[in-house]
């Protein structure tokens, strides 16, 4: 059994993406009884220990649901903080000092990656890496180049079964439900394959836009920001094979396997767009050619998946949030009813990721007295419950016990990037889109049989 972390180190601890998911989750694995080790807070703002504390205290009462005085205050007791700039060897040897005694460190780098290697070096000039960990965020690269640059970066310090790639779209437990749904029930895998699977789509939907991160999203797209790792790892687990029961890395070899077998994406398979008003965004260029809806069709070359297409889209400022999957099957190879009308994909399973969780197998009935057929839909609903462990609280709680298997290893991320290659950048057309459509009307010309499926409302 590998050995749990004694101390947590956040580098980036002043910033944003610690203030809106670290510092709840870290609060609710204390509440939980699940943190007990010094969480060291390193950044480069002129801080004093107090004012992390005042920044965390915020950052749960605003964004973690509320905080109660006497919890936060054994919470607090368990920070430190280290200022200092990452390029200044005095900063690692101070954070030493702060986390000495610790074995097994956890190092959590919530900063740019092209901070990724200054830092690692740092750590590794300070003599603070044996028996540690590392946790780096995503983006991981901007293209496969980089994705690999950075591998080699983090290679040289730590060994590859001690790093650990969040994408906390893995972490999330209607992601978790998906895989379970088609493992723990026999009567699914009979059919799940070509013989007798039509076609998969996958939507991630945003009502909203950009929300002020025009600057960000020049430089991401949706493309870099969900297809290449969110829904990547969606289709991962739709289609992977059953894991080896037991072995240690069965779930990442298996989501490996899946995307090591998709074929790079050709710019025919593609339609990008951007939602109208999109140019006049803080931050945004006013002739930008960056693309906030993205459509790709894909196939993997595998035995139980070929021929089969896989339809991928996502996009700001559609209709409504949601993120939903829908797997078509064929239709009967003959039909017996005579003039009864049998449509086509009608048979189906629908799995809702977000904002609620509902599994759903589709099937046609007769209407009475009728010549007609109906659908019906016989479905499971779930809403996520309040108890449970959020993604990011979950997956902190598996890095700092070495579980590995809901992370993101390098041969995959290097394969989903592998996949995207060929349609990245400007390159292809960008159709504009009125704010509150399904994307540009262009969208509908990869999707065969039908069109795409649009989610609606969780109350209809």
């Amino acid at each position: 059994m590998p050995e749990v972390s004694d101390a947590l180190v956040l580098f980036g601890a002043t910033g944003d993406l610690a203030h809106k998911k670290l510092f709840p989750s870290l609060y609710k694995m204390f509440r939980r009884g699940n943190l007990k080790v010094p969480v060291v807070g390193v950044a480069l703002s002129g801080w004093t220990l107090e004012q992390l504390v005042e920044r965390a205290h915020d950052s749960v009462e605003k964004i973690g649901g509320g905080v109660d005085d006497e919890a936060f205050k054994g919470f607090a007791a368990l920070l430190r903080y280290v200022d200092g700039d990452y390029r200044d060897a005095k900063t690692f040897e101070t954070l030493r000092q702060q986390i000495d005694g610790a074995a097994h460190p956890l190092f959590y780098l919530a900063i740019p990656p092209s901070m990724f290697e200054t830092v690692t070096q740092g750590l590794d000039a300070a003599a603070c890496v044996q028996g540690a960990r590392v946790v780096v965020e995503k983006p991981f690269g901007r293209d496969l180049k980089s994705a690999q640059e950075l591998n080699a970066d983090l290679a040289k310090v730590f060994p590859e079964s001690n790093i650990f790639r969040i994408d906390h779209y893995l972490g999330k437990e209607t992601t978790q439900n998906l895989i379970f749904f088609r493992f723990a029930n026999s009567f699914l895998e009979p059919i799940w394959n070509r013989d007798l699977v039509a076609s998969v789509q996958i939507t991630m939907a945003e009502e909203f836009g950009v929300q002020g991160r025009g600057k960000f999203y020049e430089e991401a797209g949706a493309i870099r920001d969900v297809v290449q790792n969110h829904l990547m790892q969606v289709v991962a687990y739709l289609a992977m094979e059953p894991p080896a029961a037991g072995a240690p890395d069965a779930f990442r070899d298996a989501r490996s396997n899946v995307l090591n077998a998709i074929r790079p994406l050709h710019p025919d398979d593609l339609v990008r767009g951007q939602f109208k008003g999109y140019r006049s965004e803080p931050g945004v260029a006013p002739d930008s050619r960056v693309e906030t809806y993205a459509a790709v069709r894909l196939f993997i070359d595998s035995w139980r998946w070929g021929g089969v297409p896989f339809y991928i889209r996502s996009g700001k400022c559609l209709p409504l949030t949601a993120t939903e999957v829908m797997v078509h099957f064929k239709r009967p190879p003959q039909s017996v009813f005579g003039t009864l009308y049998m449509p086509q994909g009608d048979n189906y399973v629908r799995f809702r990721l977000s904002p609620d969780i509902v599994t759903a197998v589709g099937a046609l009935a007769k209407r009475p007295g009728s010549s007609d057929t109906d659908r019906v839909e016989l479905q499971v609903a779930r809403n996520p419950q309040p108890e449970a462990m959020d993604a990011y609280e979950l997956l902190l709680w598996m890095a700092m016990q070495g579980e590995s298997s809901l992370f993101a290893r390098e041969d995959g991320v290097e394969a989903a990037w592998r996949i995207v290659e060929p349609i990245l950048g400007a390159r292809t057309p960008l159709y504009e889109y009125e704010p509150g459509a399904w994307g540009p009307e262009e969208a509908g010309h990869i999707v065969a049989n039908g069109g795409w499926h649009n989610p609606v409302a969780s109350n209809q």
